[in-house]
């Protein structure tokens, strides 16, 4: 288990991270979300004791500074450029684990698990991000730690890369270990997270699982497909609903009683095709959760 507490940062009059406090659980994939300069990256590092700031971070009741075989308790990939160029991924794998006291024999394993077996003897500076990204997990992973802390991990994977990825960090947690990972593809992390932590100008918005933060931040819509839109419309309406019509004459109406359109439907005569309770992403939760924590926003002319 991760229990951060109290983390603060404070760049001069900018306050980075504001006494953010919340617990990561094993057993499932933790995602971290929030939007750019909401202070993700900065956390991490707080969490991990490479900035200095308030608060602390217990990993199992140590912080990470007094565990005494850190690669082995926590896995760590904030930057996988964090590389010589001119050594190859074997000879970056193993002089971390000389350093930590890791069987040279678990650097060709974690080579196999991120796929670079091909390329384990090439220099690090020819590959691509994506090459990078999985040298950098294969670091995280070479102590066979119980906790990983992954920074955008996904970032250059291909399609296939990613959905291996989502596969891999899923075993992982079945297997009882804590993973803690921070993405900006919000489609991923609907497919790859359990619970999310997601904060915004420093601050926590929610901890909680996926499903949660999604229905407290969605507009409760019913879609609704007839016959004679313009009349399903005026008889809500007249019912006290509100609805509008959509392009294509779908009929969206405000609330989640679904029985009462189609009875309202019924008595107006209308034959209905669909009646469907609309879904919100966690896309559109993410982004009405977040709607006033954005730091940087750009405009699309109409």
């Amino acid at each position: 288990m991760i229990q951060a507490q109290g983390l603060s940062k404070r760049y001069g009059d900018v306050t980075a991270v504001d006494n953010l406090s919340f617990t990561v659980r094993p057993g499932v994939v933790t995602g971290f979300l929030g939007p750019n300069g909401a202070g993700k990256s900065t956390t991490m590092r707080l969490m991990l004791g490479l900035d200095h700031g308030g608060g602390r971070t217990l990993f199992e009741d140590r912080t990470y500074a007094e565990l005494a075989d850190p690669l082995r308790a926590v896995g760590v990939m904030l930057d996988a450029r964090a590389v010589h160029p001119r050594r190859t991924a074997r000879g970056h794998l193993r002089m971390v684990a000389a350093g930590a006291g890791i069987d040279r024999r678990r650097v060709d394993e974690v080579l196999d698990i991120v796929g670079l077996t091909s390329a384990a003897d090439k220099a690090a500076g020819g590959f691509s991000l994506g090459m990078q990204q999985r040298l950098g997990l294969a670091v995280a992973l070479l102590g066979d730690p119980a906790t990983l802390i992954l920074d955008e991990p996904a970032n250059g994977l291909d399609p296939e890369g990613v959905r291996w990825l989502r596969d891999l960090l899923k075993q992982l947690a079945q297997q009882g270990r804590t993973i803690f990972v921070s993405s900006h593809l919000l489609n991923e992390m609907a497919h790859l997270a359990d619970s999310l932590i997601v904060i915004g100008g420093g601050r926590l918005i929610a901890a909680e699982s996926v499903r949660e933060f999604v229905d407290r931040n969605s507009a409760a819509r019913i879609i609704a497909r007839v016959d004679r839109p313009r009349d399903l419309a005026d008889a809500l309406s007249r019912n006290g609903f509100q609805a509008h019509i959509e392009p294509g004459g779908v009929v969206v109406v405000t609330g989640n009683d679904r029985e009462a359109v189609a009875a309202i439907a019924m008595r107006a005569g209308l034959l209905v095709t669909e009646l469907s309770q609309q879904q919100t992403s966690l896309e559109e939760a993410f982004f009405r959760a977040t709607a006033g924590a954005a730091q940087y926003r750009g405009h699309v002319a109409a």
